[in-house]
């Protein structure tokens, strides 16, 4: 008999081109995911502190399919991951509205915190909006990298290297942020 197939929940660590990341997963979807990191040990322990993380390391079919789309956006490919199954039971209403919107963000688009809370049907809640995308347990899946501040500033990012990771994050889906280069000069004739 293959035990395996009863196993629902577990976690893997996977290394990638921008370092090491790691999933957890329960039998109704994904529930952690930990970006990038310099060593295995350290995004196994990130893991493995959250006591819903299953020490399993079997991976049902659509975790493999999951592994696969973030080696590939890590190497810089258009990934769509709307799709991805997400287990946030314990999150409240206005958090779900708000990982709800930025979903349907895709590849490379962004928005303000102060137009995802309105478009969330949260109008005015821009500091609560990131706040709750500050406690987004599966960064990536819901891509709170793709939300900014105010006039296009970064903002704060809570993952592992701060803002300069989502700065970077953002420049794989070929966003800029920051100020414009100065102006061409032009020749004198």
């Amino acid at each position: 008999m293959d035990t395996t197939a009863s196993i629902t929940a577990g976690h893997a660590v996977l290394e990638t081109v921008i370092g090491f990341m790691g999933i957890a997963w329960s039998e109704k979807g994904l529930i952690r995911l930990c970006l990038p990191e310099h060593s295995r040990e350290a995004v196994e322990r990130r893991l493995l502190r959250h006591g819903s993380v299953s020490a399993s390391t079997a991976q049902p079919p659509w975790v493999v399919e999951l592994i696969a789309a973030i080696k590939a956006y890590a190497a810089g490919e258009d990934v769509d991951f709307s799709a991805v199954p997400v287990d946030l039971d314990g999150v409240d209403d206005f958090r779900l509205a708000i990982y709800d919107a930025a979903r349907k963000l895709s590849f490379g688009e962004t928005t303000t915190y102060g137009e995802l809370a309105k478009t969330a049907g949260h109008a005015g809640l821009a500091r609560e909006t990131g706040a709750a995308l500050g406690a987004n347990p599966v960064p990536l899946v819901i891509p709170c990298h793709r939300i900014l501040a105010a006039g296009g500033k970064i903002g704060g990012f809570s993952a592992p290297g701060g803002s300069i990771t989502k700065e970077k994050m953002l420049a794989m889906e070929g966003v800029r942020v920051g100020p414009l280069p100065p102006a061409q000069v032009s020749f004198g004739f």
